[in-house]
Protein backbone atom coordinates (compact mmCIF):
# COMPACT_ATOMS: atom_id res chain seq x y z
CA UNK A 1 0.00 0.00 0.00
CA UNK A 2 1.27 3.18 -0.89
CA UNK A 3 2.13 5.52 2.22
CA UNK A 4 3.07 9.48 2.11
CA UNK A 5 6.83 9.72 1.53
CA UNK A 6 9.09 13.33 2.27
CA UNK A 7 7.49 16.70 1.59
CA UNK A 8 4.14 15.01 0.51
CA UNK A 9 5.89 12.27 -2.40
CA UNK A 10 4.60 9.52 -1.98
CA UNK A 11 6.20 6.00 -1.52
CA UNK A 12 5.62 2.44 -2.21
CA UNK A 13 7.48 -0.61 -2.35
CA UNK A 14 9.21 -1.37 -5.02
CA UNK A 15 8.28 -5.33 -5.79
CA UNK A 16 10.16 -8.04 -3.77
CA UNK A 17 12.87 -5.51 -2.88
CA UNK A 18 12.15 -4.34 0.34
CA UNK A 19 12.67 -0.64 -0.83
CA UNK A 20 10.21 1.84 -0.16
CA UNK A 21 10.62 4.39 -3.11
CA UNK A 22 9.34 7.58 -3.75
CA UNK A 23 7.42 7.36 -6.89
CA UNK A 24 8.84 9.73 -8.67
CA UNK A 25 12.70 8.68 -8.94
CA UNK A 26 15.73 11.12 -9.91
CA UNK A 27 17.07 9.96 -13.65
CA UNK A 28 21.08 10.69 -14.04
CA UNK A 29 20.43 11.32 -17.57
CA UNK A 30 19.25 14.74 -16.92
CA UNK A 31 22.21 15.93 -14.75
CA UNK A 32 24.34 14.26 -17.21
CA UNK A 33 23.46 15.68 -20.39
CA UNK A 34 22.59 18.75 -19.36
CA UNK A 35 25.29 21.38 -20.84
CA UNK A 36 26.36 22.96 -17.84
CA UNK A 37 27.57 20.70 -15.19
CA UNK A 38 26.33 23.33 -12.08
CA UNK A 39 22.67 22.98 -13.24
CA UNK A 40 22.42 19.25 -13.07
CA UNK A 41 23.92 19.20 -9.67
CA UNK A 42 21.70 21.70 -8.58
CA UNK A 43 18.79 19.88 -10.18
CA UNK A 44 20.08 16.80 -8.28
CA UNK A 45 20.15 18.46 -5.04
CA UNK A 46 16.66 20.04 -5.75
CA UNK A 47 15.31 16.96 -5.74
CA UNK A 48 16.66 15.32 -2.97
CA UNK A 49 15.42 18.08 -1.19
CA UNK A 50 12.04 17.96 -2.18
CA UNK A 51 12.36 14.16 -0.61
CA UNK A 52 13.37 11.88 -3.82
CA UNK A 53 15.00 9.01 -2.45
CA UNK A 54 16.20 6.57 -5.73
CA UNK A 55 18.75 7.55 -8.53
CA UNK A 56 18.62 5.74 -11.66
CA UNK A 57 22.26 6.31 -13.62
CA UNK A 58 24.00 4.96 -16.15
CA UNK A 59 27.82 5.22 -17.23
CA UNK A 60 26.00 5.69 -21.05
CA UNK A 61 24.30 9.43 -19.60
CA UNK A 62 27.15 11.82 -20.49
CA UNK A 63 28.40 13.18 -17.73
CA UNK A 64 26.46 11.55 -15.00
CA UNK A 65 28.74 9.32 -12.96
CA UNK A 66 31.60 11.90 -13.04
CA UNK A 67 29.07 15.02 -12.04
CA UNK A 68 26.93 12.89 -9.41
CA UNK A 69 29.03 10.65 -7.98
CA UNK A 70 30.17 12.93 -4.91
CA UNK A 71 26.39 13.88 -4.41
CA UNK A 72 25.58 9.91 -4.49
CA UNK A 73 28.25 8.99 -1.97
CA UNK A 74 27.18 12.03 0.07
CA UNK A 75 23.38 11.33 0.16
CA UNK A 76 24.00 7.64 0.23
CA UNK A 77 22.35 6.35 3.15
CA UNK A 78 19.12 8.11 2.04
CA UNK A 79 18.73 6.57 -1.86
CA UNK A 80 18.34 3.42 -3.47
CA UNK A 81 21.15 3.87 -6.00
CA UNK A 82 20.31 2.08 -9.45
CA UNK A 83 23.22 1.35 -12.04
CA UNK A 84 23.12 -0.27 -15.40
CA UNK A 85 25.39 -1.60 -18.21
CA UNK A 86 25.41 -2.58 -21.51
CA UNK A 87 28.27 -4.57 -21.47
CA UNK A 88 26.89 -8.15 -22.28
CA UNK A 89 30.21 -10.49 -21.61
CA UNK A 90 30.54 -11.26 -18.37
CA UNK A 91 34.14 -9.89 -18.19
CA UNK A 92 32.73 -6.34 -19.71
CA UNK A 93 29.97 -6.28 -16.90
CA UNK A 94 32.95 -6.92 -14.09
CA UNK A 95 35.31 -4.08 -16.03
CA UNK A 96 32.00 -1.61 -15.74
CA UNK A 97 30.45 -2.60 -12.58
CA UNK A 98 33.74 -2.06 -10.63
CA UNK A 99 34.78 1.38 -12.52
CA UNK A 100 31.16 2.30 -11.77
CA UNK A 101 31.28 1.66 -8.16
CA UNK A 102 34.79 3.48 -8.29
CA UNK A 103 33.15 6.84 -9.93
CA UNK A 104 30.19 6.77 -7.70
CA UNK A 105 32.82 5.89 -4.82
CA UNK A 106 29.69 3.42 -3.20
CA UNK A 107 30.51 -0.34 -1.71
CA UNK A 108 27.88 -1.38 -3.36
CA UNK A 109 24.42 -0.71 -5.67
CA UNK A 110 21.27 -1.44 -4.46
CA UNK A 111 20.17 -2.52 -8.38
CA UNK A 112 22.29 -3.61 -11.20
CA UNK A 113 20.57 -3.65 -14.56
CA UNK A 114 21.14 -4.96 -18.20
CA UNK A 115 20.56 -1.77 -20.07
CA UNK A 116 18.56 -1.18 -23.18
CA UNK A 117 18.43 -4.62 -24.17
CA UNK A 118 17.03 -4.07 -27.64
CA UNK A 119 16.62 -7.75 -29.69
CA UNK A 120 16.52 -10.93 -28.64
CA UNK A 121 19.93 -11.71 -29.61
CA UNK A 122 21.23 -9.55 -26.91
CA UNK A 123 19.55 -11.67 -24.60
CA UNK A 124 20.66 -14.48 -25.87
CA UNK A 125 24.27 -12.91 -25.48
CA UNK A 126 23.98 -11.79 -21.65
CA UNK A 127 22.45 -15.90 -20.95
CA UNK A 128 25.09 -17.39 -22.80
CA UNK A 129 28.43 -19.04 -21.35
CA UNK A 130 30.52 -16.22 -20.91
CA UNK A 131 27.75 -13.76 -20.91
CA UNK A 132 26.74 -11.15 -18.21
CA UNK A 133 24.35 -12.68 -16.62
CA UNK A 134 27.44 -14.71 -14.55
CA UNK A 135 29.05 -11.53 -13.51
CA UNK A 136 26.16 -10.27 -11.99
CA UNK A 137 25.42 -13.41 -10.16
CA UNK A 138 28.81 -13.38 -8.67
CA UNK A 139 28.57 -10.16 -7.62
CA UNK A 140 25.79 -10.26 -6.30
CA UNK A 141 26.95 -13.24 -3.82
CA UNK A 142 29.93 -11.26 -3.06
CA UNK A 143 27.45 -8.13 -1.93
CA UNK A 144 28.53 -6.03 -4.73
CA UNK A 145 24.86 -5.54 -6.60
CA UNK A 146 21.93 -6.58 -4.25
CA UNK A 147 18.84 -7.05 -6.39
CA UNK A 148 19.20 -7.52 -10.39
CA UNK A 149 17.09 -5.64 -12.82
CA UNK A 150 17.01 -5.58 -16.64
CA UNK A 151 15.59 -2.17 -18.85
CA UNK A 152 14.23 -2.55 -22.48
CA UNK A 153 12.86 0.50 -24.26
CA UNK A 154 11.77 -0.46 -27.84
CA UNK A 155 10.12 -3.70 -27.43
CA UNK A 156 7.61 -5.15 -24.71
CA UNK A 157 8.04 -8.61 -25.83
CA UNK A 158 11.50 -8.88 -25.19
CA UNK A 159 10.86 -7.91 -21.48
CA UNK A 160 8.22 -10.58 -21.15
CA UNK A 161 11.25 -13.58 -22.71
CA UNK A 162 13.30 -12.14 -19.92
CA UNK A 163 10.93 -12.63 -17.10
CA UNK A 164 10.81 -16.05 -18.42
CA UNK A 165 14.86 -16.53 -18.45
CA UNK A 166 14.93 -15.38 -14.82
CA UNK A 167 13.95 -14.50 -12.03
CA UNK A 168 14.70 -10.34 -12.05
CA UNK A 169 13.63 -8.00 -9.10
CA UNK A 170 13.15 -4.83 -11.06
CA UNK A 171 12.00 -4.05 -14.97
CA UNK A 172 12.15 -0.51 -16.16
CA UNK A 173 10.06 -0.04 -18.94
CA UNK A 174 8.10 2.89 -20.94
CA UNK A 175 5.15 2.82 -18.97
CA UNK A 176 3.30 6.25 -20.83
CA UNK A 177 -0.13 7.26 -22.38
CA UNK A 178 1.47 7.98 -25.41
CA UNK A 179 1.65 3.61 -26.11
CA UNK A 180 -1.54 3.06 -25.18
CA UNK A 181 -3.17 5.93 -27.50
CA UNK A 182 -2.09 3.34 -30.78
CA UNK A 183 -0.99 0.19 -28.89
CA UNK A 184 0.98 -2.14 -31.00
CA UNK A 185 2.56 -5.64 -29.23
CA UNK A 186 5.88 -3.64 -29.13
CA UNK A 187 4.66 -0.40 -26.79
CA UNK A 188 1.60 -2.39 -24.99
CA UNK A 189 2.97 -2.54 -21.13
CA UNK A 190 -0.20 -4.23 -19.78
CA UNK A 191 1.16 -7.67 -20.46
CA UNK A 192 4.51 -7.04 -18.85
CA UNK A 193 2.42 -5.13 -15.76
CA UNK A 194 0.11 -8.46 -15.32
CA UNK A 195 3.50 -10.58 -14.90
CA UNK A 196 5.40 -8.26 -12.47
CA UNK A 197 2.48 -8.12 -10.37
CA UNK A 198 1.79 -11.37 -10.21
CA UNK A 199 5.66 -12.28 -9.78
CA UNK A 200 6.25 -8.97 -7.47
CA UNK A 201 8.74 -7.29 -9.88
CA UNK A 202 9.86 -3.64 -9.18
CA UNK A 203 8.10 -1.56 -12.35
CA UNK A 204 10.30 1.76 -12.70
CA UNK A 205 8.59 3.40 -15.51
CA UNK A 206 10.50 5.80 -18.06
CA UNK A 207 8.92 8.04 -21.20
CA UNK A 208 5.78 8.95 -18.54
CA UNK A 209 6.01 12.29 -20.22
CA UNK A 210 6.63 11.74 -23.84
CA UNK A 211 4.48 13.18 -27.00
CA UNK A 212 6.41 11.61 -29.56
CA UNK A 213 9.66 11.36 -32.19
CA UNK A 214 11.33 15.09 -32.67
CA UNK A 215 9.76 16.33 -36.07
CA UNK A 216 11.91 15.19 -38.88
CA UNK A 217 13.49 18.73 -38.76
CA UNK A 218 14.25 19.03 -35.24
CA UNK A 219 15.73 15.17 -34.63
CA UNK A 220 19.45 16.48 -34.39
CA UNK A 221 20.39 16.94 -31.13
CA UNK A 222 21.68 20.92 -32.40
CA UNK A 223 18.42 21.84 -33.54
CA UNK A 224 16.23 20.75 -29.94
CA UNK A 225 14.49 22.74 -27.66
CA UNK A 226 15.56 20.08 -24.65
CA UNK A 227 18.29 17.28 -24.15
CA UNK A 228 15.41 14.52 -24.48
CA UNK A 229 16.34 12.27 -27.78
CA UNK A 230 12.14 12.15 -27.89
CA UNK A 231 10.03 15.76 -27.79
CA UNK A 232 8.13 15.97 -24.35
CA UNK A 233 4.95 17.52 -23.15
CA UNK A 234 5.82 21.06 -21.54
CA UNK A 235 2.79 22.11 -20.01
CA UNK A 236 2.17 21.84 -16.39
CA UNK A 237 -1.43 20.84 -16.55
CA UNK A 238 -0.53 18.25 -19.81
CA UNK A 239 2.38 16.67 -17.34
CA UNK A 240 0.30 15.93 -14.52
CA UNK A 241 -1.89 14.43 -16.49
CA UNK A 242 0.83 12.24 -18.35
CA UNK A 243 2.35 11.85 -14.74
CA UNK A 244 -0.60 10.48 -13.12
CA UNK A 245 -1.48 7.62 -16.02
CA UNK A 246 1.81 6.70 -15.43
CA UNK A 247 1.71 6.36 -11.70
CA UNK A 248 -2.09 5.47 -11.80
CA UNK A 249 -0.93 1.77 -13.19
CA UNK A 250 -0.95 -1.19 -11.50
CA UNK A 251 2.21 -2.77 -10.18
CA UNK A 252 4.43 0.54 -11.10
CA UNK A 253 6.34 1.65 -7.99
CA UNK A 254 8.19 4.83 -9.61
CA UNK A 255 8.63 6.88 -12.63
CA UNK A 256 12.19 7.90 -13.73
CA UNK A 257 12.30 11.93 -14.90
CA UNK A 258 13.44 12.51 -17.94
CA UNK A 259 16.56 13.56 -19.23
CA UNK A 260 15.88 17.22 -19.14
CA UNK A 261 16.05 18.73 -15.92
CA UNK A 262 14.66 22.07 -16.61
CA UNK A 263 11.42 19.76 -16.87
CA UNK A 264 11.98 18.34 -13.33
CA UNK A 265 10.04 21.37 -11.32
CA UNK A 266 6.86 20.03 -13.02
CA UNK A 267 7.27 16.83 -12.81
CA UNK A 268 8.09 16.72 -9.11
CA UNK A 269 5.01 19.46 -8.77
CA UNK A 270 2.72 16.58 -10.50
CA UNK A 271 4.06 13.80 -8.43
CA UNK A 272 4.26 15.91 -5.25
CA UNK A 273 -0.05 16.35 -5.93
CA UNK A 274 -0.65 12.66 -7.56
CA UNK A 275 -4.03 11.29 -7.12
CA UNK A 276 -4.98 7.74 -9.26
CA UNK A 277 -7.01 7.89 -11.52
CA UNK A 278 -9.72 5.98 -12.19
CA UNK A 279 -10.11 3.68 -15.34
CA UNK A 280 -12.91 5.89 -16.74
CA UNK A 281 -10.31 9.09 -16.01
CA UNK A 282 -7.35 6.92 -17.86
CA UNK A 283 -9.79 6.28 -20.89
CA UNK A 284 -9.94 10.59 -20.90
CA UNK A 285 -6.26 10.71 -20.74
CA UNK A 286 -5.69 9.00 -23.28
CA UNK A 287 -8.82 10.35 -25.83
CA UNK A 288 -7.24 13.95 -24.50
CA UNK A 289 -3.75 13.08 -25.81
CA UNK A 290 -4.88 11.11 -29.20
CA UNK A 291 -6.41 14.62 -29.82
CA UNK A 292 -3.73 16.35 -29.05
CA UNK A 293 -1.01 14.39 -31.58
CA UNK A 294 0.50 12.35 -28.92
CA UNK A 295 2.03 9.59 -30.74
CA UNK A 296 3.97 6.44 -29.55
CA UNK A 297 7.42 6.12 -29.48
CA UNK A 298 7.82 2.75 -30.69
CA UNK A 299 7.50 1.35 -33.34
CA UNK A 300 8.44 4.49 -35.22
Amino acid sequence: MAVAGGNGVEKRALGRTGYQVTILTIGGAGPGFTPSAGEGTKAFEMAVERGLNMVDIAPSYGEAEARLGPLISKYRDKLVVAEKTMERTKEGAWRELKQSLARLGVKNFDIYQFHAVSSLEELDRIFEKGGALEAFIEARDQGLIKFIGITVHNDMRIVLRALNRFDFDTILIPVNVASMVHPAPENDFRPVLKVAADRDVGVIAIKAIAKGRWPGERRLIGDRQFTTWYEPLEEQADIDRAVWFTLSQEAVATYSMASEVRLWPRVISAGERFRRLSEKEQAEVIDYFREKGVKPLFPE
